[in-house]
């Protein structure tokens, strides 16, 4: 039977460590002690095995564990609850990685649409691509189509809602959708642009069921799902049933667990089926590390059977770092810049045109 071989990173003295895994994997299995257990089918194949521990020198060690693909029923949240449910609640306990056997790529089959579609909707070819966000919280639709229609003027590649839109009274989600929509599609008629709304949905499967359907009437391919707010069964739901859609991934409430982010944005994001997934990058507005960046990045676009996800740099990022981020990331990325344009105001349209040319202009 296929296991997939999950990796803890554990705080511990190493005294204490062959003990701590053992309880680990049997928590994150059976969750009874072990000599209870009568079926000797439930012992081979269900209880979960310490394959390693590995002394990183510093305090911590790293646990594999093999956990029975079975007990996942191939559902999105049984996954993560198999992987880490019960475990999350130690303080000591990180999730780090998994190595997933082909049964669980096969089911869940990650992007639909990944790096080549998204560059070839928007006629980006070998290039970065570009992105921003709608803000302020509060505005109603015409005036959020309005800043929409500037953004779009100046070239950008993806317009998408700031992921606190939802379908508040102020901006109810249809009416925006048709808004913006709309502001794009005379952009783009008018100045030659190929620029895509990515609206966010929000709420219950029906709301985002719903929602996909109102997205698809305003002539919209691309969306924005927050997985950890929804839900990953509700937001691989979504992917599944809508395979010519793409689905942003944002990660709100993804700092809420203690699940490495290269593995959670990186990794179970695009298995569950994440186009593009954005992310903090470093020197901005959260604290993650250069070093925590480029795993996502590389996770994301790892050469592994699946189609590769579009990482997505943000947080308070501005023009001026645009060549330091692509001298980091490479072409393979789509850099977004939200309140570091529109702080430009009147000249939010001029700001927007450079920020699109310089990244069109990079050579590397």
């Amino acid at each position: 039977m296929p296991r997939i071989f999950a990796t803890y990173r554990i705080r511990s003295d190493a005294a204490s460590i062959k003990a701590r895994a053992d309880a680990i994997a049997v928590e994150q299995s059976v969750e009874m002690p072990v000599a209870a257990i009568v079926d000797a089918g439930v012992k081979a194949d269900i209880v979960g095995r310490v394959e390693s521990i590995t002394d990183r020198k510093d305090g911590t060690f790293d646990v594999v564990i093999g956990l029975a693909t079975a007990t996942t029923g191939l559902e999105a949240g049984q996954l993560l609850n198999m992987l880490f449910g019960n475990t999350s609640i130690h303080d000591d306990v990180v999730l780090h990685d998994a190595e997933f056997p082909a049964t669980v790529v096969a089911a869940f089959g990650g992007p639909r649409q990944g790096m080549d579609e998204l560059r070839r909707r928007v006629g980006a070819k070998a290039r970065a691509m570009t992105c921003s966000s709608l803000k302020p919280q509060g505005l109603g639709p015409d005036a959020l189509a309005a800043i929409a229609g500037r953004l779009a003027k100046g070239g950008l590649d993806y317009i998408k809602d700031d992921h606190g839109l939802a379908d508040q009274a102020y901006s109810p989600f249809a009416d925006r959708v048709r808004a913006c929509a709309r502001a794009i599609a005379e952009a783009r008629t008018a100045g030659g642009v190929e620029t895509q709304y990515v609206p966010s949905l929000s709420g219950d499967l029906d709301r985002l069921r719903r929602q996909v359907d109102q997205a698809r009437a305003a002539g919209v391919d691309t969306v924005l799902v927050a997985p950890m707010i929804v839900g990953l069964a509700s937001f691989h739901a979504l992917v599944r049933a809508n395979p010519d859609m793409a689905f942003m991934a944002h990660p709100a409430m993804a700092g809420a667990g203690k699940i490495a982010p290269a593995f959670l944005l990186g990794t179970v994001f695009r298995l569950l089926g994440a186009s593009a997934t954005i992310f903090p990058n470093h020197g901005g507005r959260f604290g993650y590390s250069p070093e925590t960046c480029r795993a996502i990045a590389t996770t994301s676009l790892r050469a592994d059977g699946l189609r590769t996800t579009v990482p997505v740099p943000a947080g308070g990022m501005t023009v001026e770092r645009v060549p330091e981020m692509l001298d980091f990331y490479g072409r393979d990325v789509m850099l977004l810049i939200g309140g570091g344009l529109l702080a430009a105001g009147d000249g939010l349209v001029e700001a927007t045109r450079a920020f699109t040319r310089q990244v069109a202009a990079y050579a590397r």
